[in-house]
């Protein structure tokens, strides 16, 4: 637990040092903090340029200000604006920039706890948090080396203790799996986080599993799901993701009865990938054509249109829809309510989105261990904010064995046992 010594003399625990210090210092320390993030992320994509050499990401003023309440009183932010003209090729939109610091939602202090995480996986090693927190918080009351030590001594601990927690008490109906580069490099090696994210049968999303290791190797994520299951784990129902992933054989090992649902994302982008880029376009709508269709007979056509059009001159794009489509299709046979949630592994990607920007590595000190208890905690505090499913009693059913037709319930338990 943290202890924070204020301006009273009164010693309190686990709060935020913005509520400690005064208002006005937190305003300017917040704001420079705002403005070096944004350096920050311009100086790392200045070699983007268009077709004029023209740079792709500048700054574009600052937005309205707005108020960040703390328990001292409301203080005012004006956040730097980026304008960022670089287009996402798997869905066509604008790449935007948010900050990790204070996202757009955010509209109270942030937590200490949420804090250094972040600090961490942004490049900082525990030698760094007090200088760093004493610049951005405007205050380092009570953070010495020895409080960051133990803190983060006890996020250790708390990794571990979640880590060996008995999983026959919860129940996954669907699950996410990715793995995640993190631009942290501790002892020989980047870091790479394999992540589960599961769906209870109450609807609601929470982290499975996480630890390191590599994203291409079977033999990392059946570890991961091999432990999973001697914890009790109970069988899913559906798995998401990316067809790159080692994680398909270790599954097929450990979890045989759980079906497959490749990522769209990842797949609309490895396609493109296989075309030039005149014909991005067109390409981008056919394949939304196929994830959009009302239906799998629907989308199936839409498959078959992809694979005549595309299919005589790039043959490798075609067959990259073609030899998948039966694991692209998958979401098809669950409530309609749930495609949007099934045709993606956007809860992982979206978590980890800010943290992938960072490209400064730390120096000094570090381990897998304190890595992943970092990757912990960050994942924990924006589990706080994670949405439940659509639809979530349909997920109990979905577990129960009802039967699904182009997203329509046609047949529950009870019936089929009846029959």
């Amino acid at each position: 637990m943290l202890t924070v010594v204020a301006e009273d003399g009164q010693r309190r625990e686990d709060v935020s040092l913005l509520d400690d210090i005064v208002p006005e210092g937190a305003r300017r320390m917040l704001a420079a903090a705002l403005e070096a993030e944004v350096d920050a992320y311009l100086a790392e994509l200045a070699h983007k340029r268009d077709e004029r050499d023209r740079r792709l990401v500048v700054r574009n003023g600052h937005a309205q200000p707005r108020q960040v309440m703390t328990s001292a009183g409301a203080i005012e932010v004006v956040a730097p604006r980026v304008n960022d003209k670089r287009v996402e090729l798997a869905t066509g939109q604008r790449k935007r920039f948010r900050s990790a610091i204070l996202p757009p939602w955010c509209r109270k202090s942030p937590k200490i706890a949420e804090v250094l995480p972040l600090l961490y996986l942004h490049g900082l090693s525990s030698g760094d948090f007090v200088p760093a927190l004493e610049q951005f918080l405007g205050s380092a009351a009570g953070l010495s080396a020895a409080a960051i030590t133990r803190l983060t001594a006890q996020w250790t601990e708390d990794y571990r203790t979640w880590r060996q927690r008995d999983l026959s008490q919860v129940d996954y109906v669907y699950v996410w799996a990715d793995g995640i580069h993190v631009n942290v490099r501790l002892e020989e090696d980047k870091l790479c986080l394999l992540v589960i994210v599961g769906v209870r049968a109450d609807g609601s999303k929470e982290l499975v599993a996480l630890a390191d290791g590599y994203r291409e190797s079977a033999g990392s994520w059946a570890d991961l799901l091999r432990d999973c299951a001697r914890r009790s784990m109970s069988v899913p129902i559906l798995a998401v993701g990316d067809g790159a992933l080692g994680f398909w054989a270790a599954l097929r090992e450990v979890f045989p009865d759980t079906r497959e649902q490749r990522d769209w994302v990842h797949k609309t982008a490895n396609v493109l990938a296989a075309l030039p880029k005149s014909a991005h376009p067109g390409a981008k709508a056919a394949l939304a054509e196929i994830w959009g269709a009302e239906d799998k007979r629907h989308a199936q056509a839409a498959a078959k249109r992809f694979a005549d059009l595309y299919g005589t001159k790039f043959a490798k794009a075609a067959a990259k829809v073609t030899d998948d489509l039966d694991v692209l299709l998958t979401f098809y046979d669950y409530p309609a309510e749930h495609w949007v949630h099934l045709r993606t592994s956007n809860p992982i990607e979206s978590t980890f989105a800010t943290v992938r920007h960072r490209t400064r590595v730390t120096k000094g000190p570090g381990s897998r261990a304190a890595g992943l208890a970092m990757a912990f905690k960050l994942i924990e505090a924006a589990q706080d904010r994670w949405r439940a499913v659509n639809a979530p009693h349909l997920v109990a059913l979905v577990r129960a064995g009802a039967v699904f037709v182009n997203g329509h319930l046609v047949e529950r338990p009870a019936e089929q046992a009846a029959a």
